[in-house]
């Protein structure tokens, strides 16, 4: 069967950088979607953008569609047809809804039940005649925001320009909001002309001949290579973000890296505020010497060729002098400020309608953050004092401009204003971690306070009815629950998360705060919780039937649920294992049967009773010194070492005899050690091949 390429190309005004790759990976989705629906056979899709298109070339489409071939399934012969043998309303309908005439249906036998069937045969038609209908595929995405312009109803990004859309070198027909597709597309806006695609296999060389780099991968090594050649020539090092190097790549069409220059007076503002001020106002990259210190330099991208960089870098150095200017202003007026004036203008600015201003947040978290002190034996006073000056500034010029500077600036400003050196950095590390693979706080003061701000957020927000839904989360309440985990797992803080709610959720309390009940509550925060472990035990390479058991069982200690699975996941590969785990389930089964936990040794009539009773209370004996230490692995050991007494019990013993004090003795044994092991996993998870 023959094929062809398929282009399509839309092109619009300048797209916003954050939404060029998604809706270009929405557009081929969609089309490879469609092409599947219809039944439409290629060979690979490869994905085009820029800020001014996004465009799909499909290579290798069948010319014809495939051709249909389907059995359906209808209705029970005794529903299809009367006592007299005549079709029957549903089978009439069965057959109607499938487009055959009720004379082709026939019955066939499923699982010993005959139903009534027809075959759908459908002949393929041509592609092109099919293509058209991409127009739905366009008019049917989706951005963060839409628009739209003229008197046109269609919302989209942008406004659409111009369409390209050729099935190998014919054009596909359809319109959009007045635009008809062809094969013209437009080269750089400034370098470039229009360029007519007569083929769809030519389409990448001929803008790149108009100044137009469509392959976005091929942008991005292209800006990397010139940065390292930068590099080698001025013998710098130039740090590249991946955040703001993606953001460039959907800035541009034809990239052209340059450098410039700014005031060296101006490197006594904090390198952090430099770089910021670079990177979010002018998307330039900084500039260090061999040794990391931050120099008097930047590099921009500019879309387009080499020629004129000079008078391009001057006008660059011009625009960002006044923001480093404004920069400079900001950091010196904020000096000014007392940490204590900004702590009272907090008492103004509300954390959230129902649960008060951020100053009532600040006195929840030194209430949360005493505690939690006390319990790993960090330092106090350092504590309080970080706790209860942390949020300062926020209501300075800096953090209002850069709000990603906040924690940053405060550690600045604090140790200006005479704060120790360990209480600037708790300010700092409070914020942390900031994002999935951030640093953790390095302090236990930090930590603490860490801690404890999140737990404030997290539980308010639960409290009052505010729990993240699909992929809905406002508040980031994830990215601070994943923060808690980390933090706890980082410094083997055995802090029970049973405690963490129960201290934030009575500092709610006492302000006033109870539109929930306390055990709903924690109930959900330990579902919340639950699933924030789940996500460290996967990246630890835990088995997901491990995960589920150990999940199953007590969370409140973070650290010990990782140890737990970790050793687990050691022994499960133990051939021998699973006939321990079988026992394991067996003991448990039974138990599920008994009434009470009392046993009582003066009602064993057998050995192997009196056996496994003492097997138990050794091993009891035993775990009450491994669990202390942490050792989980020795724990697991423990409990195997139940496998042979529970094999003999069952052996030799029948559980549910008449004598009803027997029997219930029995099962309140089986009960115990049911008890026992399943606290450390719920061993009826666990797969075994």
């Amino acid at each position: 069967m023959s094929k062809r390429d398929l282009l399509l190309e839309i092109g619009m005004e300048e797209l916003p950088a954050r939404f060029v790759a998604p809706a270009a990976a929405q557009l081929k989705e969609k089309l490879e979607k469609w092409l599947q629906t219809e039944r439409i056979s290629f060979d690979q899709i490869n994905l085009y953008e820029s800020p001014r298109r996004l465009a799909v070339l499909v290579a290798g489409v069948s010319e014809q569609q495939a051709d249909r071939n389907d059995e359906a399934k209808g209705p029970a012969k005794k529903i299809a047809q009367d006592e007299a043998g005549n079709w029957s309303k549903a089978a009439l309908g069965f057959a109607r809804s499938n487009g055959v005439d009720p004379d082709a249906l026939y019955f066939k036998e499923v699982n010993g039940v005959e139903y009534v069937h027809a075959r759908k045969n459908e002949v393929g038609r041509a592609t092109f005649e099919l293509l058209p209908a991409i127009k739905d595929v366009i008019a049917g995405m989706s951005f963060p925001k839409n628009m739209r312009w003229g008197a046109h109803e269609l919302k989209f990004a942008r406004p659409i320009r111009w369409m390209i859309a050729l099935f190998g070198d014919d054009i596909i027909p359809f319109e959009i909001e007045g635009v008809q597709t062809g094969r013209i597309s437009r080269g750089h806006r400034f370098l470039g002309h229009d360029v007519t695609v007569t083929n769809a296999a030519d389409y990448k060389q001929l803008l790149a001949d108009q100044f137009v780099m469509v392959d976005p991968e091929e942008r991005k090594e292209v800006i990397v290579r010139q940065l390292k050649e930068l590099e080698q020539k001025q013998n710098w090092i130039i740090p590249i973000d991946e955040g703001l190097l993606d953001e460039v790549v959907h800035l541009v069409e034809y990239p052209t890296a340059l450098f410039g220059t700014f005031e060296a007076d101006f490197l006594n503002i904090p390198r952090e505020v430099l770089i910021t001020s670079m990177r979010e106002h002018q998307r330039y990259f900084p500039v260090q010497d061999q040794q990391g210190k931050l120099l008097n330099h930047f590099v921009t991208v500019r879309n387009g060729d080499s020629r004129s960089l000079e008078t391009v870098a001057k006008g660059n150095e011009k625009v960002l002098r006044a923001r480093l200017a404004d920069a400079r202003f900001f950091y010196t007026e904020d000096q000014k400020l007392a940490i204590a004036d900004c702590i009272a203008k907090l008492e103004n600015i509300v954390f959230h309608e129902e649960l008060g201003t951020i100053a009532d947040k600040v006195r929840r978290t030194v209430k949360n953050a005493d505690q939690i002190a006390d319990a790993v034996m960090a330092d106090i006073a350092t504590v309080e004092r970080a706790a209860s000056i942390a949020k300062f500034d926020l209501v300075t010029n800096m953090v209002n401009e850069f709000p990603e500077l906040q924690g940053i600036m405060g550690q600045d400003y604090a140790k200006k204003a005479g704060e120790t050196e360990a209480v600037a950095q708790a300010i700092f590390e409070h914020y942390l971690p900031r994002f999935a693979g951030d640093i953790l706080p390095e302090s236990a003061e930090g930590a603490v306070v860490s801690i404890s701000d999140k737990l404030d957020t997290i539980v308010g927000c639960f409290a009052i009815g505010i729990i993240p839904t699909g992929s809905q989360d406002p508040y980031g309440l994830r990215r601070l629950a994943a923060g808690i985990v980390n933090i706890l797992v980082a410094r083997n803080w055995t802090l029970s998360l049973d405690a963490l709610f129960d201290i934030a959720l009575a500092n709610y309390q006492a302000q006033g705060v109870n539109k929930r009940e306390a055990a709903d509550v924690k109930k959900d925060l330990f579902d919340f919780f639950a699933l924030r472990l789940k996500n460290v035990l996967q990246e630890e390479g835990v088995r997901y039937d491990v995960i589920d058991a150990v999940l199953a069982t007590d969370l409140s200690v973070v650290p010990n649920v990782l140890a737990r699975a970790k050793a687990l996941m050691e022994i499960v590969r133990d051939d021998s294992f699973k006939l321990t785990v079988e026992q394991f389930n067996r003991v448990n089964n039974l138990a599920q049967k008994a009434t009470s936990l009392e046993i009582d040794e003066a009602v064993f009539i057998e050995e192997v009773e009196k056996s496994l009773h003492q097997a138990y209370v050794s091993v009891r004996q035993e775990l009450s010194l491994v669990e202390a230490a942490g050792d989980f692995v020795k724990t697991l050991e423990i409990l195997a070492s139940l496998r042979e007494p529970i094999q003999t019990f069952f052996e030799q013993i029948m559980v549910m005899v008449e004598d009803e004090q027997v029997r219930q003795n029995r099962l309140a044994l089986l009960a115990n050690v049911a008890k026992t092991i399943f606290a450390y996993a719920d061993f009826a998870k666990i797969v075994f091949a």
